[in-house]
């Protein structure tokens, strides 16, 4: 654990947002150190690692923050409390089918393509917003309750402020369309750019590098 990188973050995030810890790679000690300071909110990026670490307390909030291809939805629905990258609706149909079988309702966030084509590929297109977001709400076993996306990878960060920027726009239209108690998690910014989401109106930040590596 990094101290002066938790408390610059923590302070950041304030009352406004909350933090999800992002321990792809980490070991099991290395996120029980943020366990002992009070996280509950974890980040996997990779099925079969996150089923390695659920040995681990039983009040953590894992949360599946990377690509997720349908064939590795039943292995980690038992586990996980949000699955924050659903971008097509074939994805949307295996989660409720799976959990379906498990009786559970999975809350999930749709993930948007926000920056530029030849950046960053994961997410589905925000030209198609209304129609994506309202089909994924006729599942039974879904509660969409947000949406996420990845700042362009530039230093730039006139242009980061403004994908992020575009987010928000977004996800305001959503709660327009279903209520801000349905759509209240907009989670952006990571550990280059979490600054910049948080002045755009993030409420939850997805931060592991910053925590876990010295300058």
């Amino acid at each position: 654990m990094i101290q002066a990188h938790y408390e610059k973050v923590k302070k950041a995030c304030d009352e406004q947002a909350r933090l999800c810890v992002v321990s792809k790679k980490r070991s099991k000690e290395e996120i029980m150190s943020y366990y002992d300071a009070g996280e509950r909110i974890f980040g996997e990026n990779h099925a079969q690692e996150l089923l390695g670490k659920i040995d681990l307390p039983a009040d953590i909030q894992w949360q599946f923050i990377g690509h997720l291809q349908r064939n590795k939805v039943k292995s980690i629905v038992p586990y996980v409390s949000c699955i924050q990258s659903l971008d097509s609706l074939e994805l949307a149909k295996e989660i409720d089918k799976q959990c379906a079988k498990l009786n559970k309702t999975m809350d999930v966030l749709c993930e948007f393509h926000m920056a530029d084509e030849d950046e960053n590929k994961s997410g589905h297109d925000p030209a198609d917003v209304d129609a994506f977001v309202k089909s994924c709400m006729q599942f039974a076993h879904l509660n969409v309750c947000g949406i996420m996306a990845m700042g362009p990878h530039t230093n730039d960060t006139e242009r980061i402020r403004d994908v992020f920027m575009k987010t928000h726009a977004l996800y305001v239209h959503l709660q327009s369309l279903y209520g801000a108690s349905q759509i209240h998690t907009l989670s952006m910014g990571m550990s280059s750019d979490y600054e910049i989401a948080l002045a755009c109106g993030s409420n939850m930040v997805r931060v592991g590098t910053y925590l876990f590596k010295e300058d």
